[in-house]
């Protein structure tokens, strides 16, 4: 997990537009994969982003005078971020796991090599491989 809120930010703006880009590429690349699908699991996946970001920005509903001490203090609000972002992380992976799933379903089952290879030749037409120099 991040060091702090911004990079925390930043981390979940990578993994889900990544995940769009896959979605994207995937919808160029794969013949035959469903478009609609994989159009709502990048709606699902902005879904996350904005809903993520939100639980990150979040304040201590506490103030120092309600503490007896400024250390008492200083220990609930650790405690209480601490329970927060694990609690966002658990949400997060189990939400990009479930994403995850459906993309792989959305892929269609390529049984035979002769598929696979013609699969691959369609990618290479492309220009999507990773050795191919533009």
């Amino acid at each position: 997990m991040a060091a702090n809120k911004r990079l925390l930010k930043k981390e979940i703006h990578r993994i889900c537009g990544a995940l769009a880009g896959e979605c994207v590429l995937a919808k160029l690349a794969i013949p035959g994969i469903s478009r609609e699908k994989l159009n709502e699991i990048i709606y699902q996946l902005a879904d996350l982003q904005q809903s993520a970001l939100r639980l990150v920005s979040i304040d201590f509903p506490g103030v120092p005078s309600g503490y007896n001490s400024r250390k008492e203090y200083i220990m609930a609000r650790r405690a209480y971020f601490k329970a927060s972002y694990a609690k966002l992380r658990e949400h997060f992976n189990a939400r990009i796991q479930e994403i995850l799933k459906e993309m792989n379903a959305a892929v269609p089952n390529a049984s035979t090599p002769e598929e696979r290879k013609a699969q691959m030749k369609h990618v290479l037409e492309l220009g999507f491989a990773e050795g191919e120099a533009n």
